[in-house]
């Protein structure tokens, strides 16, 4: 049988870039965990490793072998993760991963539904959409909220559907809101300074084509993945940004910003997705079921 022990010492050696860091890291003398790790090599009958400069790197068999205690050791923190729930009574979990590039103030608006359940426990995960994916398939998230669908992959085993497409508005500091409004929105977006989100969401290709298509090219004085950061940085007179209606009605936390105008047909998609074993998750299901409604 696999000496798991053995495994997990080959897996942080990897992740740690050699044996002294590895070493380092557990406590532990470094010929201690190469003999553990030639152990592994003996059972499996595979080499795993090989010299690589002053380190070392993986080999072919390597790889697979660091891929699959990967998976491993995120399900034994997950299983960790689902006793600690489980020891709690009434404890309502929910583990959603929010992709780099969505409007967090969208993202705020579609959870509220469920935010006054008793006992909630939310967890929320920033990332490429990737490495979301790929923890939705070991079952650390439920949900999963993005500004575009799951790519067709047989080995990806999840539901995805748009939940939303919110239209954009611009706002901005009261004082500069009303100066700008003299020149005419939007081409006023030529003259003020304006904050976007970065190019790692689908919102940012549709408000250059929308500049494009009414011949402005704007001042662009700041970029942000975070709308709720854009929303803070303009609210202190950095500029003018686009916001989702859906997340409009956090603004009221920041004072001073103003309505500047629409973006005619342009829209922040949302998207849903959730692996096929936890489409029934209770709280998941609630969220979606109030963003269609």
């Amino acid at each position: 049988m696999l000496n798991y022990r053995h495994l997990y010492y080959f897996w942080i050696v990897v992740k740690e870039g050699g044996f002294a860091r590895a070493a380092e890291r557990l406590d532990m003398a470094v010929q201690t965990i190469s003999a553990q790790v030639r152990e592994l090599e003996k059972s499996i009958g595979r080499q795993l490793l090989k010299p690589a400069g002053r380190g070392v790197t993986m080999t072919e068999a390597g790889e697979m072998a660091f891929n699959r205690a990967e998976q491993i050791f995120q399900l034994g923190e997950a299983l960790l993760d689902e006793m600690r729930d489980a020891g709690e009574e009434g404890v309502a979990r929910l583990a959603v991963g929010l992709s780099d590039g969505i409007s967090k103030l969208a993202a705020h608006a579609l959870l509220a539904p469920v935010l006054n359940t008793p006992s909630l426990r939310l967890l929320c995960h920033e990332g490429e959409p990737a490495h979301l994916l790929s923890e939705l398939a070991l079952h650390r998230l439920d949900l999963v909220l993005a500004c575009q669908p799951a790519p067709h992959n047989a080995d990806l085993r999840v539901l995805s559907q748009r939940l939303v497409g919110s239209p954009v508005d611009w706002y901005g500091p009261a004082e500069r809101v009303r100066k700008s409004s003299r020149a005419g929105f939007p081409h006023c977006l030529a003259d003020i300074p304006v904050l976007l989100p970065t190019r790692h969401g689908a919102l940012r290709a549709r408000l250059d084509r929308w500049f494009e298509a009414e011949g402005i090219r704007p001042r662009i004085v700041g970029e942000f993945e975070d709308s709720a950061l854009m929303a803070v940085f303009a609210a202190r007179g950095l500029g003018v940004f686009p916001l989702a209606e859906l997340g409009a009605e956090d603004l009221s936390l920041l004072r001073g910003l103003r309505w500047l105008g629409r973006a005619e047909g342009v829209v922040e998609e949302i998207h849903a997705i959730r692996s096929r074993r936890g489409q029934h998750h209770a709280l998941a299901s609630q969220v979606l079921a109030a963003a269609r409604s």
